[in-house]
């Protein structure tokens, strides 16, 4: 008798959890090779897994909405074998294959695989249900919100076979802090856990974070503790961009049959000053400032839940406005309808948000780590501006934004990140009316 594990891969650079959100089997229950038996998610995409071997379900080690590291066992498949060596036999992970499409992943030596183990005779198999089961994610909320073992053996499970879930724990921890919240002092210091105790009265809603809004909290906080930021702002002169904008978008959405926004005319400018400045085009890793050379600009987009996504534009100095709007527009496409792959979403080396489809004029975005800049493009206004004329200045209707770049201070200094902001500035300003239309309609 053999014993096959399966191990959660890694899902793309920087990943190291993803919370089960689906089981497709039961122990006990047999499966074929190929089957999928787990949807695992990461703070980005959704990947199925399947087992590499034919068997029996032996156990399920991670309950819905667990959170897993990258390495752990997620289930057991028992499997019959003729090898009666008991020695430890590794496998090809099928799973880095079929899950994450990505050769750049699969070349990882680090990326755990599948484990196939003797099972040893002598030992009797011990059961969860043998003992109430409590997974790793709700004994550290058990941990962090103090509940005792008193008030455990109280709480009704609505989990499979009764198990305690995080739903049980924080609709129990709520309705105590409600009944509680007469006397609870207000707290203005947050505690070392990151946790905060505050007075809630019977009129307020608790909302807990989906998971997905978990990890974006987490990700930003990391990276303003890691980088320091800073921010510098420009006005840009957009009219050009506008005016050929009004002029070809219907010829190219006649000829291409998608929209012609102004965001691929944003990344075309910001992947030629990246070729022009390729020090914020990097990471940090220690002592060491890596120079990416593949120029992969990340594009932020908001989902329907109101998340953001990043999905990346890999070698975006290599397209033209065409190429950039067709590779946009399909991967905010597959965003909003959750088909987005691991190797969408990975490899990116500069992000661009455009806060101006929210009405803003400007923002200060958090760097998307392990990068060290990112951009942010404002509405674009109506605004009298002083234009010089070979007959003097005058006064003229503009189409204006503010271009704003958050940047890593340890690695981008003033000179390089204000340089940078206003070569992306001076291509905007630039663009030629007549700029690409040949290759447009082509």
């Amino acid at each position: 008798m053999a014993l096959t594990e399966i191990v959660l891969p890694r899902m793309g650079e920087g990943v190291e959890e993803a919370t089960v959100t689906r089981w497709f089997v039961e122990p006990g229950q047999k499966v074929q090779e190929d089957d999928v038996i787990v949807e695992i998610a990461t703070d980005k995409v959704d990947s199925e897994i399947p087992t590499p071997v034919s068997g029996i379900v032996k156990s399920l080690n991670f309950s819905v909405d667990d959170v897993a590291q990258v390495g752990d066992v997620l289930a057991i498949i028992t499997t019959e074998s003729e090898d009666n060596d008991e020695e430890t036999v590794e496998m090809p992970s099928v799973v880095e294959v079929a899950a994450l499409k990505s050769e750049a992943v699969q070349k990882d030596e680090h990326i755990p695989q599948y484990r196939v183990v003797r099972e040893e005779p002598h030992k009797q198999n011990s059961t969860i249900s043998e003992v109430r089961f409590l997974s790793p994610l709700v004994q550290s909320i058990i941990r962090k919100e103090g509940v005792t073992t008193e008030e455990i053996r109280e709480i009704a499970g609505t989990g499979r076979a009764g198990r305690i879930t995080k739903d049980d724990i924080h609709n129990y921890v709520s309705k105590k802090v409600s009944n509680e919240s007469n006397t609870l002092p207000i707290s203005h210091t947050a505690p070392k856990d990151g946790s905060s105790k505050i007075k809630i009265s019977s009129e307020d809603e608790i909302v807990v974070m989906d998971r997905m809004r978990k990890m974006i909290a987490n990700h930003m906080l990391m990276s303003k503790q890691v980088s320091p930021h800073v921010t510098s702002v420009v006005e840009t002169d957009v009219t050009n961009i506008v005016l050929w904008r009004n002029k070809n978008r219907e010829a190219f959405k006649s000829k291409h049959g998608i929209k012609l926004t102004f965001t691929p005319i944003f990344t075309e400018a910001v992947a030629k000053a990246i070729r022009d400045f390729p020090g914020v085009n990097a990471s940090v890793d220690g002592d060491k400032i890596i120079l990416r050379k593949n120029i992969n600009v990340g594009v932020a987009v908001v989902l329907p839940s109101g998340n953001l996504i990043v999905p990346v534009i890999k070698q975006a100095n290599r397209m033209n406005i065409a190429g950039l709007a067709r590779n946009i527009n399909l991967l905010v496409d597959r965003a909003r309808n959750n088909k987005l792959q691991p190797e969408d979403i990975q490899g990116g080396t500069f992000t661009l948000t455009n806060v101006g489809t929210f009405g803003n004029i400007m923002g200060t975005p958090i760097i998307n780590q392990p990068q060290v800049a990112i951009l942010a493009v404002g509405m674009i206004e109506k605004k009298p501006a002083v234009i010089e004329t070979p007959t003097g200045d005058v006064i003229a209707i503009r189409h204006k934004m503010y271009l704003s770049l958050s940047y890593d201070h340890r690695v981008v200094d003033g000179a390089l990140g204000g340089g940078f902001l206003k070569r992306i500035s001076d291509y905007l300003e630039g663009f030629d009316l007549d700029a690409g239309i040949s290759e447009l309609l082509t």
